[in-house]
C-alpha cells in the first residue's frame, strides 16, 4: 500500500476498533471474536510503529499512558460541579416537590428519576469531538487532572460524533461489583487492607500515579450530565440522555420520567428489594426537573441546585447471633478470624459469615462468641459486624482468643511486635501450601487454566504435589486416575501448565507469593534486574534503590531468597523450563543522570509523554511541579506559572530546542547560567 492507502486503512481500523469497543464494553454485545479483534489491533500497532508521527491522542493504542510524576495538576471547571441536596424519606421528597412547584408558579412539570451510582464524579472535556481532559469534581470549583487514568476506562469514548468545538460530559466513574470483589481478594492475598466499598476503590484507582494500575482495576463510567458547552442546544434531561447514548456513552437504562411526585415515590420503592441484584453499587435515587429551561429558572444555591435532589437509601442492617468464631489461613500463613452467624437475610442475600479482620478488631469492638450483633454490608457488598448488642448479653458469652497453635498443622503461631497479624510459621503447613499453590496458578499469576482449588486439593491429598514446582512434574498418568479427569481434561490441563512456563519473570515473582510483592512490584523488579539470579543475589540496598520499591518489599525479598527452601523451589522451576528472565530496562545514555526535570508549556517537536520517556531513558526523573529539588526546567511555548517559579528559585531553564540538543549528546552537557 502507498502512504495514502495506509492512512486510509489506519483511519478505518481506528473507527472499527472504536465501534467494537463500544459494542463490547458499553453494550455488552460483542460482534467479533477476541482473536479477530486482537489481529486488527495488532495491525493498528504495526502501522503506528512504522509511522510514529501518525499517532494521535485519540488512537485506541493510547488508552494507557505513562506514569504521572509529582502528583496531579489542578484544573478549574468552566462551570462548577455542584453537590446535590439529600432527602431521607418520602415526606422530605414531597417538600422538595412543593418548593419546586411553588417556584415555577404552577407550570406543568416533569421529573426524570435516575439511580444514584456510588462512584466518583468526573468531568470529561471534548474539543472538536476528541477527548482532551478528564477532571475530578474536587471541591466543585477546582478538581484534579486525571486524564491519563480516565483514558484507560473502556466505556469512555476517546472520540464522539459532535460538531461542538467544546463540550463537557459529566458522570460517575464506578467499579462494578465483580471487579471490586476480585480486587479485594487480591489485596487480601497481598496482605493489603481491602477497600471498604466500591466507591473508595474507584476513587483510589482513579488517583493512581501509574495508569497501568488504573487499567487493571476495570472501572466503568455512566454519563448523565453536561458541563460547559459551545454550539449545542438540548432541551431536557431526557433528551440529553438520548444524545449521550448516541455519542456512545454508557447511560444507565433504569431512568424513568414522571409528572407526579407520588409516582416518583412509588418508583423509588420498587428498588427496595431490587437494588441488591444490580452489578454496581447504588446509594439512592436522583430526581431532576426534566426541562433545562425550568432548571435555569429555578437556579442554584451556592452549593446545590434547586432543581434536583438525592433520595438516599437507608443502610440495611440485620440483627443476628454469633454462633462461633472460626479461623482460616492465607498463603502467607496469616490467621484470619470470621464470625459464624445464625443465618439472616440482608440486602438480598442470606448471610452466614462475616469477616472479623484480626484480633485487635475483635478486642476494639468487644465482640464475643454468643453475642447478639448488628451487621450490615459495607458498601452494600461485604458483610461486617457493626457492634454487639450489649443489652442482650446474658453472661454466657465467651471472649475470643487467637489459637496458640495453627488450626491446620498444629504448629506454632507468632504475632510480631507492631503487627496486627498472627501467622503460622510452619513452612510445611498443608493449609498454607494449598493457599500458596492456589495463588501460584491464579489468573493474575501463572494463569494455569483448569487448575482450580478443588483440583489443587486433590493433588495435595494424593501427594502428587508438595510445592508449586511439582506442578510442572505432573504426568498424564498422575491425572487420569483422579476423580473428574478423563483423557481430554488431563491433556487440556497439561497444555495449560506447559503454556504457563512462558509467563515471564514478572508473573513468576508475583506467583511465588512473596510478602508485599504484588503484580506491580513484580513487574518493576523484573524490568530492573532482568533475571531471577540477579534478584537472588541482590542486596537490600540494591533492591531499595529501585524506584517504587519500598523498604518493606526489599526486606521481604531478601528474606525470601535468603531461605534455602525457597531458593530450591525457584531452582526446580528453572529446571522445569519456567522462564526466569525479562527484558531489562536499559538506558540510552546518562545525559540526564541525576536530573529532576519539569516539563512546562507546549512542546512542538514531541509530545509530553515522549519527552518524559526521553528523560527517563537517559537516567533522569520527571516531576509535575517545580520545587527546590528541581534541577532543570524544559520550557515550551506559553510555559506559565511553573516557569515563573523556576525563575524565582533560580532553577536552570532550557528551551525545547536546547532540550533536543541535549537528547543528541552522549554525555551530560555543561550547564550555563540563565
Amino acid at each position: 500500500m502507498d502512504e495514502a492507502q495506509q492512512k486510509a486503512r489506519l483511519a478505518e481500523i481506528r473507527r472499527k476498533i472504536d465501534e467494537l469497543s463500544y459494542q463490547y464494553y458499553t453494550l455488552d454485545k460483542p460482534t467479533m471474536t477476541d482473536y479477530e479483534y486482537d489481529m486488527m489491533y495488532r495491525e493498528l500497532e504495526t502501522i503506528e510503529k512504522d509511522h510514529p508521527d501518525w499517532v494521535t491522542a485519540d488512537s485506541p493504542t493510547q488508552r494507557v499512558g505513562s506514569k504521572i510524576s509529582g502528583g496531579f495538576e489542578k484544573y478549574t471547571h468552566d462551570r462548577p460541579m455542584l453537590s446535590l441536596g439529600d432527602v431521607f424519606n418520602d415526606g422530605e421528597l414531597r417538600e422538595f416537590d412543593q418548593r419546586v412547584r411553588h417556584d415555577l408558579d404552577g407550570e406543568d412539570l416533569e421529573y426524570v428519576v435516575e439511580l444514584k451510582i456510588d462512584g466518583l464524579a468526573v468531568n470529561l472535556i471534548y474539543e472538536q469531538g476528541r477527548f482532551i481532559r478528564g477532571v475530578t469534581r474536587g471541591n466543585g470549583v477546582v478538581g484534579e487532572d486525571i486524564t491519563n487514568n480516565v483514558r484507560t476506562i473502556r466505556t469512555i469514548p476517546l472520540r464522539i460524533d459532535s460538531t461542538s468545538p467544546h463540550i463537557e460530559i459529566r458522570g460517575e466513574v464506578y467499579m462494578p461489583v465483580a471487579s471490586f470483589e476480585a480486587l479485594n481478594t487480591q489485596r487480601r492475598d497481598d496482605e493489603q487492607e481491602p477497600f471498604a466499598n466500591p466507591r473508595n476503590a474507584a476513587a483510589g484507582s482513579l488517583r493512581q500515579l501509574d495508569p497501568g494500575i488504573t487499567a487493571q482495576r476495570k472501572l466503568a463510567f455512566f454519563a448523565y450530565a453536561l458541563g460547559g458547552t459551545v454550539g449545542i442546544e438540548i432541551p431536557s434531561q431526557e433528551a440529553l440522555l438520548d444524545d449521550l447514548k448516541n455519542f456512545h456513552f454508557q447511560v444507565n437504562q433504569e431512568y424513568r420520567k414522571f409528572t407526579s411526585i407520588e409516582d416518583v415515590i412509588a418508583f423509588i420503592h420498587t428498588w427496595d428489594d431490587r437494588r441488591d441484584s444490580l452489578p454496581y453499587a447504588t446509594d439512592g435515587m436522583v430526581i431532576k426537573v426534566n426541562s433545562f429551561a425550568q432548571q435555569a429558572r429555578l437556579g442554584n444555591t451556592v452549593k446545590i441546585p434547586r432543581w434536583a435532589i438525592a433520595y438516599k437509601f437507608p443502610p440495611e442492617q440485620a440483627k443476628t447471633k454469633i454462633l462461633g468464631i472460626s479461623v482460616s489461613l492465607g498463603r502467607t500463613g496469616v490467621l484470619t478470624p470470621a464470625a459464624d452467624l445464625k443465618p439472616v437475610h440482608l440486602a438480598g442475600t442470606t448471610v452466614k459469615r462475616a469477616t472479623l479482620h484480626n484480633e485487635d478488631y475483635i478486642r476494639e469492638k468487644d465482640i464475643r462468641i454468643g453475642d447478639t450483633v448488628i451487621i450490615q454490608k459495607a458498601g452494600e457488598i461485604i458483610p461486617e459486624v457493626i457492634r454487639p448488642v450489649l443489652t442482650d448479653r446474658t453472661g454466657s458469652e465467651q471472649e475470643f482468643t487467637m489459637p496458640a497453635v495453627c488450626p491446620s498443622c498444629g504448629g506454632p503461631v507468632v504475632r510480631k511486635e507492631g503487627e496486627a497479624a498472627t501467622r503460622c510459621i510452619n513452612p510445611d503447613c498443608p493449609a498454607v501450601i494449598g493457599e500458596k499453590i492456589a495463588h501460584f496458578v491464579s489468573r493474575d499469576a501463572m494463569n494455569i487454566d483448569g487448575l482450580g482449588d478443588a483440583i489443587v486439593q486433590q493433588l495435595l491429598a494424593h501427594s502428587l504435589i508438595h510445592d508449586v514446582s511439582d506442578i510442572y512434574a505432573l504426568q498424564k498418568t498422575d491425572l487420569i486416575d483422579l476423580e473428574g479427569f478423563g483423557e481430554k481434561s488431563a491433556d487440556n490441563l497439561l497444555k495449560a501448565i506447559e503454556k504457563s512456563k512462558s509467563a515471564g519473570l514478572a508473573r513468576v515473582l508475583f506467583a511465588l507469593g512473596i510478602r508485599f510483592v504484588g503484580a506491580k512490584a513484580g513487574r518493576v523488579l523484573a524490568e530492573s534486574f532482568g533475571s531471577i539470579e540477579a534478584i537472588e543475589n541482590a542486596s537490600l540496598e540494591d533492591i531499595t534503590a529501585i524506584g517504587d520499591i519500598g523498604p518493606s518489599i526489599a526486606q521481604s525479598m531478601t528474606a525470601f531468597f535468603g531461605d534455602e527452601l525457597n531458593r530450591a523451589v525457584v531452582q526446580k522451576l528453572a529446571a522445569y523450563g519456567v522462564t526466569m528472565t525479562a527484558e531489562k530496562h536499559r538506558l540510552i545514555n546518562t545525559t540526564f543522570d541525576g536530573e529532576i526535570v519539569v516539563l512546562t508549556g507546549k512542546l512542538t517537536q514531541m509530545t509530553r509523554k515522549e519527552a518524559q520517556q526521553a528523560v527517563e531513558d537517559r537516567g533522569g526523573k520527571c516531576t509535575g511541579s517545580v520545587t527546590k529539588k528541581t534541577t532543570l526546567v524544559v520550557a515550551g511555548a506559553d510555559p506559565g506559572s511553573k516557569y515563573d517559579t523556576a525563575v524565582k528559585l533560580g532553577t536552570h531553564i532550557i528551551s525545547e530546542s536546547e532540550f533536543s540538543d541535549w537528547l543528541q549528546r552522549e554525555t551530560e552537557p555543561e550547564k550555563q547560567e540563565n
